[in-house]
């Protein structure tokens, strides 16, 4: 199940809602416990036994590090629990790659299928809760949040709906009060609604039409391509990869509002960056956070020497790739982006500081477009021709695949409300409104603010309504994040 669909807004949330405020304080993490399990079994329905027993292991490990913490046992506690969550994050996400690899390597010894396995079926959101759940271990070893004894809550902790499937990356000493005390004001219930609204927004009337369009394009051979079309393609997805992601991580944070959470930011518009180390603060936080204190800072960080932080950024970065999927494109293009945080580390980054500022967001969103071509791309010959089809290099047909087939007033629209809304232009209006209505005398400043509310409630009450109708439709509603 997933949040923008008809049977989760008209069925699934409002009886989870409904149960859950009539139940008393005890029985809210019990049900939300259920309600996730089901929200979870609805696509996956034989793999939910995988997410009970990681709930198992790391409930059983965060007690066994509270019991030996300070001594070796701990540890080895530790040690043992992190590689049970990798192994089988390996296992459901990486053998197949693994064998294959391997087979390419035994090939002239072997034979080709020497190491060859069939397909894993991958379980949705299994690198989610599998970093949430080596947080968990980590955090109790740290003494940075106290273990769980109640193993609802630990489940709770992992299965939590609102952020299962596509995140954020949800820190257990983040969230430890809040599941064991919480309460839900009608503020924070509105905002959460009004947040929920305008994540599904993004997701629906602006991700799913950009990706329509950029599916359309990379499903043509790269060598037939004209430049102008590669280029469109790759915008197009450059809009697609930012609103679907960060429309599901508002909509996650807006439930989470809805049932008393408080989960951190997990974007801050990352395409007004101005150099590729701001990109990384903005872009996706809870996973380049969890990268960063948790094996960034562990290797040595940038405390030992420049060579050994290039190395250190290097193996995050390869890291960060892998965990998007498994795939060589995926590790390229984490490599990619280290790269050049690297790059700024040498030098270029205090050179690109006396630039331009639109030079620099130029060079940000270059940078970045060109990463998606990797990341977009079913394989490297695909990236690479992409990549030429861009540069005009290829002997594009300019009459079977004109320009003008996709680029229609449909996608000039998409491509306005892109530019529009990956900027803090909206919220920067608003609130120069709302300041200005509070600097102006009793009455004016009153109306001001009241139609400020007005129009802001008539445009998501509009924004709710369109994507309602558009998933109502049948429409094109991909979910991109089966291979995380």
């Amino acid at each position: 199940m997933v949040f923008s669909s008809i049977i989760f807004l008209f069925c699934f949330l409002p009886v989870t809602l409904g149960v859950y405020f009539l139940l008393g304080r005890r029985g809210q993490n019990l049900w939300l416990l259920l309600a996730s399990l089901v929200f979870y079994a609805w696509g996956e329905v034989f793999y939910v036994a995988v997410m009970l027993g990681s709930i198992a292991v790391n409930y059983a490990a965060g007690l066994l590090i509270v019991r030996f913490r300070g001594g070796t046992g701990a540890r080895l506690v530790l040690g043992i629990g992190l590689g049970a969550n990798l192994m089988l994050l390996i296992f459901f996400k990486y053998s197949t790659f693994l064998a294959e690899n391997l087979s390419f390597l035994l090939y002239p010894v072997f034979g080709q299928d020497a190491a060859g396995i069939g397909p894993v079926h991958l379980p949705l959101g299994i690198s989610f809760f599998t970093f949430q759940a080596m947080s968990y271990m980590v955090d109790v070893y740290r003494g940075a949040a106290p273990a769980q004894r109640n193993p609802l809550n630990i489940g709770l902790y992992i299965a939590l709906f609102p952020q299962l499937i596509a995140g954020p990356i949800v820190r257990y000493h983040d969230l430890a009060r809040q599941i064991v005390s919480r309460r839900v004001h009608i503020a924070d219930f509105a905002a959460g609604v009004e947040r929920f609204v305008f994540g599904l927004g993004k997701k629906v009337l602006v991700a799913n039409n950009a990706g329509a369009i950029a599916d359309r394009i990379f499903a043509v051979s790269p060598l037939d391509l004209t430049a102008p079309v590669a280029w469109l393609g790759i915008v197009c997805y450059t809009i697609q990869i930012y609103f679907d992601f960060s429309g599901y991580s508002d909509m996650a944070i807006g439930l989470g509002r809805m049932l008393g959470f408080h989960f951190l930011e997990n974007f801050n518009y990352p395409y007004i960056s101005r150099s590729m180390r701001e990109f990384w603060r903005r872009w996706h936080i809870s996973l380049s956070t969890w990268f960063r204190d948790y094996l960034y800072i562990p290797l040595g960080g940038s405390r030992k020497g420049p060579l050994r932080t290039y190395l250190n950024l290097a193996t995050v970065f390869f890291l960060v790739g892998l965990w998007h999927g498994a795939s060589w494109n995926f590790v390229l293009w984490g490599l990619f982006h280290g790269m050049f945080l690297v790059l700024e580390r040498l030098g270029f980054g205090s050179l690109l500081e006396r630039c331009w500022r639109p030079i620099r967001h130029g060079y940000v969103l270059a940078v970045v477009m060109g990463g998606w071509v990797l990341f977009r791309a079913e394989t490297l010959p695909e990236a690479l021709g992409y990549f030429e089809a861009m540069m005009g290099l290829t002997a594009g047909d300019g009459l079977r695949y004109p320009l003008e087939a996709y680029l229609d007033r449909q996608t000039w629209g998409v491509i306005l409300c892109g530019v529009i809304f990956a900027t803090p232009l909206f919220p920067f209006a608003l609130g120069s409104m709302r300041r200005f209505g509070k600097g102006s005398d009793a009455l004016a400043g009153t109306m001001i603010r009241c139609i400020a509310g007005v129009l802001e409630n008539a445009a998501f009450a509009m924004l709710l309504l369109g994507s309602v109708l558009y998933l109502a439709a049948g429409s094109y509603n991909p979910f991109i994040y089966f291979r995380f």
